[in-house]
């Protein structure tokens, strides 16, 4: 059954750029576009910015460099030094990659504040309106009702790449069944003894299961990550076959992962030290999607760009974070090919590969970026790029494309990604291939 509902609807904003999505991706596009003149709305559905390092607590940033260079620089950079500053000194010593959540929610909001960009929280995109290959407004449902947004240039950061498939653009998800990664629900705990000695988190997964610990055998455990003296973040426990396109899904996900943590929080307090008296404060407001739809852009950035260090006359940046396909089903043949993966397709210190600006063009529409872990990539590069230093560089560039648009009439296809590039560099962007 279905129903046919019209409505007229308000044009609340109407501005240069429009970003759906207010995690790490979103937050550098806005901040990058701002910054670069452009007038901008963003708009996010969960309470605070930061996505998954924030609503969903995961516990710590991978890597944003190649042991030798800073490489998700420039926002990336300033957001890292940020918040260890808001974190307080020990924490700023400690150069740690750990989150420090609310810090990090701080750094967000007052970042945004400060590039001049207009955004709303409790808001989420629900419909995009089209006029031939151009987006013409966005729709938008919050506490107030719903209303529309136009922009010049519109910018899908919304992780999932809502807006760019519900705009028509061609994407792919998961394997070539259409499996993805496991998800996984992070939490925050207190009462971690860090001073003891530690052991591996995931070394006695096995003799917890034959003793009747665990219901499901699940070899592959990231672990526990130090926050502060007492607490530690979580990334523990996966649940498969969820899609994170969903509500349906996402919501059996939540109720699965919330239930598994009490096998977790066993296994943490009989086998591991440092962990007997451990408790929980809380878990994420967010299931950790790691993947989902992949759109189909002007380049596809693959494997052998990887495995050959590809660089790229229109490269954005470079990134080594590793391939990084967690199983998509807890079988001995999937976790076999998840650790062949994990620790065949890794660098050497200051090996990387170029990121190029064609894979945040979508396919087929006009006036659309899209940032964050739904660029254009195969399976093997999206496992890499999808870490939050990797939607930094591809926010910031989207931000900076959007911007540069704007000012001179162009559109994603047409802009001058040597512009593109000159700003990034200003900005501090690490560009060893391009030369002004």
């Amino acid at each position: 059954m279905s129903i046919i509902y019209n409505k007229e609807l308000p044009v609340r904003h109407d501005v240069d750029v429009f970003v759906a999505g207010g995690g790490p991706a979103g937050c550098a596009a806005a901040i990058a576009a701002a910054r670069n003149g452009a007038s901008v709305f963003l708009a996010e559905e969960q309470a605070c910015f930061g996505g998954l390092g924030t609503s969903g607590l995961v516990p710590a940033y991978m890597q944003f460099g190649d042991g030798e260079n800073f490489l998700a620089a420039a926002l990336g950079q300033e957001i890292l030094e940020r918040l260890w500053q808001y974190g307080g000194p020990e924490y700023a010593a400690s150069k740690t990659l750990s989150i420090k959540v609310e810090s990090l929610k701080r750094v967000y909001d007052d970042l945004l504040v400060e590039s001049g960009a207009k955004f709303a929280l409790h808001t989420k995109l629900v419909d995009v309106v089209m006029d031939g290959d151009r987006i013409s407004h966005c729709v938008l449902a919050a506490k107030s009702g719903v209303f529309a947004v136009r922009a010049k240039v519109y910018i899908d950061g919304t992780g999932d790449g809502d807006l760019a498939a519900w705009s028509g653009v061609p994407y792919d998800k998961g394997d070539d069944q259409g499996r993805m990664m496991a998800g996984t629900l992070c939490a925050l705990w207190t009462n971690v003894d860090w001073s003891r000695e530690a052991i591996v988190d995931g070394s006695r997964i096995e003799e917890a299961y034959n003793a009747g610990v665990f219901k499901k055998l699940d070899r592959h455990l990231p672990g526990m990550w130090k926050i502060s003296d007492r607490v530690a973040g979580s990334n523990v426990g996966h649940v498969y076959d969820v899609d994170g396109t969903d509500e349906r899904s996402l919501t059996d996900g939540l109720l699965y992962t919330r239930k598994l943590y009490d096998q977790y929080e066993e296994y943490y307090h009989k086998y591991l030290p440092r962990f007997e008296s451990m408790e929980m404060v809380v878990s994420g407001a967010m299931l950790g999607i790691r993947e989902s739809r992949r759109i189909r852009g002007e380049y596809q950035l693959v494997l052998d760009d990887f495995l050959n260090q590809a660089v790229f006359e229109d490269e954005i940046g470079r990134f080594a974070y590793p391939v990084d396909i967690h199983a998509s089903d807890n079988s001995d043949k999937s976790h076999e090919q998840f650790m062949k993966g994990h620790h065949g397709y890794r660098y050497q210190k200051g090996q990387s590969y170029g990121v190029p600006y064609r894979v945040l063009v979508p396919q087929k529409i006009d006036n659309l970026l899209v940032a964050g872990r739904c660029v254009s990539t195969d399976r093997p590069m999206q496992s890499s790029i999808r870490v939050m230093p990797g939607c930094y560089l591809t926010g910031q560039a989207a931000g900076v494309s959007a911007a540069l648009c704007v000012k001179d009439g162009l559109t994603p296809r047409t802009v001058d990604v040597r512009q593109i590039q000159t700003v990034l560099k200003d900005m501090g962007m690490y560009l060893p291939n391009f030369q002004v």
